[in-house]
């Protein structure tokens, strides 16, 4: 066996304990993405160990163990956000642009209150235990962001992605990124520095709303215009090929400015929604959704370390860390859409609280810039992995109840026969 041959098993692997259990959790009529979570939970390396470790050949390959961990995490972060990228790609397909500048006014204030919130209890909470300015800054930090990949699977799955609610919180979430990359921005030169770089920070301030604006706004409407006109092409699959430039060309330029490359696929989605060519796409996408996605939710249930629970003092700083960035999201957001009734509030909040692998990559530069400690950083980590968790069963359950709500009262309104 040669070092390709390890990361091709460990991709089968991944791919056939996610198809089996999504399909053991769909007969069970629980929510896929829990399935597979709970399949990367189990397959990885703190776990049964059949992915994530590294072969002899691979050793070998990169001269040594450590090294050879550190490439195989770099191909599983690169297939996975691939798949990420594929998941908000297609939910840009299937919103309309209309649709979202409808709740647009709404989605701001969730986007801003909840990120408020969980920044202002994840900094009071570690100062008060004491800890350093950097490290509740940091804590603050990555209590910000939504892993919005999570909710947006869950919506998908239960066709909830045409509602009220899912409109919000796709709209909340490009929001939520720009403040979220701003927040970063400036803990991180108060960590490296002591001091703000006011005018560095305008920049990407300037930078990141100009993207989503000219992506969105500008091309939403030439696309409206125009179309694409992909019929003069004599390439095969032409819609689908300049769907996929245009995707990885987005996500690419999210990236590069300092967004998450998911910002830019989900742009380019809703871009290509308002096409001749939308429901093709949409068709010829799914394909690969099926096999890509898949890889996202079983990498990031690899993650898991149940073995970091034995510590009682990091144990106990994560579950408050945990408490207070759910009720923050959950109160922030849930405020934020005061008016449409508790359930919906409520679905906002939840919708809003998964922080998944946004929450690993703030506690990974925090470390890296040794602004917190290792105690800390598990707690975060742990903080990322429970609310990515516990989100999609209260989220599925919503609006399965929403659902029922009203079409009981769509029953209840009709006219009765005659």
């Amino acid at each position: 066996m040669n070092e390709v041959a390890g990361v091709l098993l460990d991709l089968f692997l991944i791919f056939v304990f996610a198809k089996v259990a999504a399909e053991a959790f769909e007969r069970a009529r629980l929510p896929t993405v829990i399935g597979e979570l709970l399949a990367g939970m189990i397959i990885g390396p703190h776990a049964l160990g059949l992915i994530g470790v590294p072969t002899e050949p691979m050793i070998d390959f990169f001269g040594g163990e450590h090294l050879a961990e550190e490439g195989l995490d770099f191909v599983y972060e690169v297939v996975a956000e691939l798949g990420l990228i594929v998941l908000l790609f297609y939910v840009g397909l299937e919103t309309q642009f209309e649709a979202l500048l409808r709740v647009l006014r709404r989605a701001s204030v969730v986007g801003v209150l909840g990120v408020a919130l969980p920044m202002l209890f994840g900094v009071a909470f570690i100062a008060a235990l004491g800890h350093s300015s950097e490290e509740a800054l940091f804590v603050g930090a990555a209590m910000v962001a939504t892993s919005v990949g999570i909710t947006a699977r869950v919506m998908r799955d239960i066709g909830a992605l045409g509602s009220r609610e899912a409109r919000i919180i796709l709209g909340a979430a490009v929001i939520d990124d720009i403040l979220a990359l701003l927040v970063l921005v400036v803990v991180s030169d108060l960590a490296e520095a002591g001091s703000v770089d006011v005018t560095q920070t305008a920049l990407v301030a300037v930078q990141a709303v100009a993207f989503v604006s000219f992506a969105a706004l500008v091309g939403a409407r030439l696309m409206t215009r125009y179309s694409l006109h992909l019929e003069r092409l004599r390439m095969a699959s032409a819609p689908l090929v300049v769907a996929m430039v245009l995707m990885l060309g987005l996500s690419a330029l999210a990236a590069e400015i300092g967004l998450a490359g998911i910002i830019g696929a989900f742009l380019a989605g809703i871009v290509l929604a308002e096409s001749r060519e939308q429901l093709r796409l949409e068709r010829d996408v799914f394909a690969i959704y099926e096999f890509l996605v898949p890889f996202f939710f079983v990498l990031t249930g690899a993650r898991v370390d149940m073995g970091a629970l034995g510590d009682p003092d990091v144990l106990g700083l994560a579950a408050g860390i945990t408490g207070l960035a759910i009720v923050g999201k959950i109160i922030g957001c849930g405020l934020a859409g005061a008016g449409l009734g508790w359930r919906s509030m409520t679905i906002l909040g939840v919708g809003m609280t998964p922080r998944g692998e946004i929450g690993f990559v703030v506690a990974s530069i925090g470390l890296s810039l040794g602004a917190i400690s290792d105690d800390i950083f598990s707690a975060v980590v742990m903080m990322s992995i429970a609310t990515t968790l516990l989100a999609p069963p209260v989220l599925h359950l919503l609006f399965r109840q929403q659902a029922a709500e009203d079409a009981d009262a769509a029953e209840a309104s009709a006219p009765s026969p005659a």
